[in-house]
């Protein structure tokens, strides 16, 4: 019962946060008016910039910023108690996730539909445009080269995704036909697409398909990679409303339904007597776990603060809201759902994980047991599949209260977290080539500025990464053990050009609704950045050591310039444009 109640009073307060700070920032802070100019009207080029219904851009975002994210953070956050975790994503969704993505949302409609590294050329100055540009590339260099891995891994654990996760393609095709093309209504499209998309799954649980160990001398998790990078380039170039609106938008509603379904399992197994919370409510002492203080604060990003939500709120989004007030839903609205999808998987890994464990042996635990056994240590539940089986199988778990059989629950929990990873993939490659072009059209390079070109550089690059150490793709895994850091180190970079905005447009107080935020972020991702130097020096991982100090220097030279303008005097009048 204690698990219910503390989930319907979490979802309560994201929907309380959503109807009164929301509210607020919307009227109050960012004054969103109905007949303001949108880019997406005024540079409509039906290729990048094209408007859309508020719950399709929804739909779009929310698949974006979510990924594996909101899925795999708090899968391993858990380990530090769920009370602190299910703290920082409840606040820090709240009061610092929304505020970043909705903020740079505004900033980026109102500057042409600009990514936040040109917005940051606007507030602070030329030089920090290139110093944002720089680490606005690593991370999505990383997600990019990454995330090939990371589906092609999804695939092996769960080979009765990919005839779902393909499918969505052609029916995310005809689903922008209908709507666009034969002027279809919304209702009638989704309800055919999400049909058809359901059928797939059905369709995947019987047609599982395992791409063999190697092909021509390749790995499967290497040519799984090869593939997934040249649908990215695909997917990216073409336009937004034929594959990449239509598509998120079936798979929002994807997750919606999977939601649903977790939900009810909540409440049946909780009142049910079966859910109770099995993890530690407070271990600050896990086994080889680095400290809960800073590194809760990256461990969990998306579903709490992630800086790459900035990335899809001034790259794809921005370039795609209809009406100024659609913010306000897309954004902030956005955030809260991350952070109920975070809560869920918090429940299922700290309860759902109880109610029955397999084993290696075959044994099957329950309780507390059942969770020590997969959270033994940090290195126990450390790795991709680690962290998704501990998800799917508490999710699966929960869904059998509602008697969905285990199997089909972890076919559905499969498809959503394959699906979800998918676009993360390609709306990374598609805003690389928003930052990289606009890099070459401000230092006067037109002619790099093609689409197509710009599209395989962006893949090129990533490709070189994850080849970089052989043929399985997994070369980014060097980069990412200070992914967490650098991505939480640009939601306080966002959220400090953010408050210089506001302060440019005369809000007075009410720039600390993102200045506080900023402060905090910075004091965490700073230390986690430092000590994160410590550790690769005394590790001798010269690469890893090299560039994260180098992020770190040119962080800290962005915030200097930035305070410096902060506390410079505003002409007269400023505030007014």
């Amino acid at each position: 019962m204690e698990v219910v109640l503390l989930m319907l009073i979490t979802f309560f307060g994201y929907w309380l946060a959503y109807r009164t700070y929301g509210q607020f920032l919307a009227r109050r802070v960012f004054r969103l008016h109905p007949d303001g100019d949108v880019p997406s009207v005024f540079r409509r080029d039906g290729v990048d910039f094209v408007p859309a219904a508020k719950e399709i851009i929804f739909g779009h975002h929310y698949t974006s910023i979510a990924g594996t994210g909101p899925i795999v953070g708090p899968a391993i956050g858990i380990i530090w108690g769920w009370i602190p975790a299910l703290l920082w994503v409840f606040l820090g969704s709240i009061f610092m996730g929304a505020v970043h993505d909705f903020g740079a949302l505004v900033l980026s409609m109102r500057s042409e539909g600009e990514s936040i590294s040109d917005v940051a050329a606007r507030y602070v100055n030329r030089r920090v445009r290139y110093i944002f540009f720089l680490v606005i590339f690593l991370v999505l260099l990383i997600v990019i080269a990454i995330f090939g891995l990371v589906i092609a891994i999804i695939f092996g654990i769960f080979p009765q995704s990919v005839v779902p996760v393909w499918a969505e393609i052609p029916i995310a095709l005809a689903l922008g036909w209908f709507l666009y093309k034969r002027g279809g209504g919304l209702v009638a499209g989704t309800l055919g697409a999400v049909t058809a998309m359901y059928a797939t799954v059905v369709l995947g649980h019987f047609l599982p398909v395992s791409m063999p160990e190697e092909v021509g001398g390749i790995p499967s998790t290497g040519v799984w990679t090869i593939i997934l990078l040249a649908y990215a380039f695909v997917a990216s170039t073409i336009p937004v409303d034929r594959l990449l609106q239509p598509r998120d938008y079936i798979n929002a509603w994807q997750l919606f339904i999977a939601m649903g379904l977790l939900i009810l399992g909540v409440l049946t197994s909780g009142l049910g007597g079966n859910l109770e919370m099995v993890a530690p409510a407070y271990n600050p002492a896990a086994g080889g776990a680095p400290p809960l203080w800073p590194f809760l604060f990256i461990t969990i990003a998306c579903g709490a603060c992630s800086g790459f939500h900035s990335l899809i709120s001034s790259g794809t989004s921005s370039k795609q809201i209809s009406r100024e007030p659609d913010a306000l839903f897309v954004g902030y609205g956005s955030m809260m759902f991350e952070a109920v999808l975070a809560t869920l998987v918090l429940i299922a890994v700290a309860a759902g994980i109880g109610i029955a464990y397999k084993t290696g042996d075959g044994s099957v635990l329950s309780g507390s047991t059942a969770w020590q056994e997969h959270y033994a240590s940090w290195e126990a539940s450390s790795g991709l599949g680690s962290k998704v089986d501990a998800v799917v199988i508490g999710s699966a778990n929960m869904m059998e209260g509602i008697f969905i059989p285990k199997e089909l629950g972890i076919v559905i929990i499969g498809v959503f977290i394959a699906s979800f990873a998918a676009t993360t993939l390609d709306s990374a490659t598609r805003v690389q080539r928003y930052v990289v072009t606009e890099l070459f059209r401000d230092v006067g390079i037109p002619q790099l500025t093609n689409r197509y070109l710009v599209t395989a550089l962006a893949v090129l690059t990533a490709a070189g990464v994850a080849f970089s150490t052989g043929a399985d793709g997994s070369g980014a895994m060097k980069l990412w053990p200070m992914f967490g850091a650098v991505n939480q180190l640009l939601a306080a970079l966002a959220l400090l050009v953010i408050t210089l905005y506001l302060r440019h447009r005369g809000a007075g107080f009410k720039m600390l609704v993102a200045g506080l935020p900023c402060l905090i972020m910075l004091a965490l991702t700073i230390w986690a950045v430092c000590l994160n130097e410590v550790r690769f020096i005394g590790e001798e991982k010269g690469l890893l050591s090299v560039i994260n100090g180098a992020v770190l220097l040119l962080s800290l030279w962005m915030v200097a310039e930035s305070v410096a303008v902060l506390f410079k005097k505003e002409p007269k009048g400023s505030a007014a444009t």
